[in-house]
């Protein structure tokens, strides 16, 4: 069984930074795809980047391209989502998910994934 654990989450100013961590315990990430995704009070959750486990393409939500970085580290089974020129509307619990297949695509939907980590608080002050 997979288990996802996020960390990195915080209260920072805007125009401040942030970088997430999500580590994969029980079995790797294999060749599947991780993504990050977030939900703001009152609303969905929404997708923000994924990569590729074994290509390493990065897909981003146009909200936060040029912005934010999703990168993975195979040997330590973690992602990161490096975050930059933060905005008030960012301000979310950030998810990291994981698929249970092997895929070259990155699913946005939040249906396409089985695993999920229990989240981390990101609050942007203006």
């Amino acid at each position: 069984q997979v288990q996802l654990v996020e960390s990195g989450g915080g209260l920072v100013q805007a125009g401040g930074s942030l970088r997430l961590s999500c580590v994969s315990s029980g079995r790797t990430f294999g060749s599947s795809v991780a993504a990050w995704f977030r939900q703001a009070p009152g609303k969905e959750r929404d997708f923000v980047a994924g990569i590729t486990w074994s290509t390493s393409n990065t897909h981003y939500a146009d909200s936060v391209k040029g912005r934010f970085t999703v990168s993975r580290d195979n040997a330590k089974h973690t992602v990161y989502l490096q975050m930059n020129s933060l905005k008030p509307e960012d301000t979310a619990i950030y998810y990291c998910a994981g698929l249970s297949y092997s895929s070259i695509f990155v699913p946005r939907s939040p249906s396409a994934y089985t695993f999920w980590g229990q989240g981390t608080q990101v609050t942007v002050s203006s």
